[in-house]
């Protein structure tokens, strides 16, 4: 185990670096260094925690061997559950637990797919991402919804989810960091953690020691689906409406943060403060690229790069450990 955590370290080390170089180079060559302006700190602070909340649940998934394509339209869905709670005369904290339970629901229905049938994850979630999208698509017949009327601006509810503290402070990061630290402690403090790892490092080795590996699982799927519930609603607050197209590509841009931050993609390695570190990193390579004028088209490439770049780098550390 202090094998694993000193290695842990050098992945966490290794990503921190090259967040920070990023950090720098976009503070120094955006326009009139507007990348380090406080409007722009504030702004992403407001919008990477849509992308980073998910992602913290996808990275605790992947340590544990399993993949969840499905939080693209999973989030979405539950978005318009969150609306249609709304429109039905209910308050939205109402809207919110349904949500969230919702999310859940879909996430312990991805985990049951995946124990029971025995295939890759990587397959259930893609069929259940399918599915629900296209379910989404015909009950909300692809109308948006506006909930402004229904969650005011300035209503307690709002500040809550789109509020600042200190007069500056995105109390979604507050968000963003509340859950990092719970799963942190959970994955890094508490067996169960140990159980993520050792049934996403060897399965049978796990079942062998007495872990209930299917309901390890299951309980990382389940995880998702919650965050992806709370992450809907926060999201839908914040631009006041619901619309169909939310999610499309939030899939592979969590995993990529749960990559660049040196989560593995077989399984058993992974770090909740790496995942943290790249869902921070994946946003801020959007903006800095942007006000560094890259065509927007453009800057999925960057990130596939980057993507690349992180896997072979956190091979080299992987080899020099050993």
């Amino acid at each position: 185990m202090e094998r694993l955590t000193k290695f842990l370290r050098q992945r966490a080390a290794s990503t921190f670096l090259v967040f920070v170089g990023l950090v720098i180079v976009f503070s120094l060559f955006s326009p009139r260094h507007v990348f380090i302006n406080s409007r722009n700190i504030a702004a992403l602070g407001k919008l990477f925690p849509d992308l980073g909340v998910v992602a913290l649940g996808v990275g605790m998934l992947m340590i544990c061997g399993e993949f969840d394509l499905s939080v693209a339209s999973v989030l979405p869905f539950c978005a318009y559950i969150f609306a249609r709670t709304l429109y039905a005369g209910f308050a939205p904290f109402w809207g919110l637990v349904l949500s969230i339970l919702v999310g859940g629901g879909l996430g312990w229905v991805n985990g049951f797919l995946t124990v029971r049938t025995r295939m890759p994850s990587f397959i259930t979630t893609l069929g259940t991402l399918m599915f629900w999208r296209g379910i989404l698509y015909v009950w909300s017949q692809m109308m948006p919804l506006g909930i402004r009327q229904y969650v005011p601006t300035g209503s307690t509810f709002e500040k809550v989810f789109t509020g600042t503290i200190l007069g500056f402070f995105p109390i979604q990061s507050l968000w963003f960091a509340i859950f990092a630290i719970i799963l942190g402690v959970l994955l890094h403090r508490h067996r169960f953690g140990n159980w993520v790892y050792a049934t996403g490092d060897n399965k049978d080795a796990a079942r062998a020691m007495g872990i209930n590996t299917d309901w390890v699982k299951t309980v990382c799927f389940t995880v998702v689906g919650l965050l992806c519930g709370f992450s809907a609603c926060m999201q839908s607050v914040r631009i006041g409406s619901f619309a169909a197209t939310q999610g499309i590509g939030l899939e592979l841009r969590a995993i990529a943060a749960c990559v660049v931050g040196g989560t593995s993609l077989r399984g058993g390695v992974g770090s909740m403060p790496g995942v943290v570190l790249g869902a921070l990193t994946i946003p801020i390579l959007d903006n800095g690229l942007v006000l560094l004028r890259v065509p927007v088209f453009g800057i999925t490439a960057f990130i596939g790069l980057a993507t690349i770049l992180f896997v072979v780098l956190n091979a080299y550390v992987e080899r020099r450990f050993r």
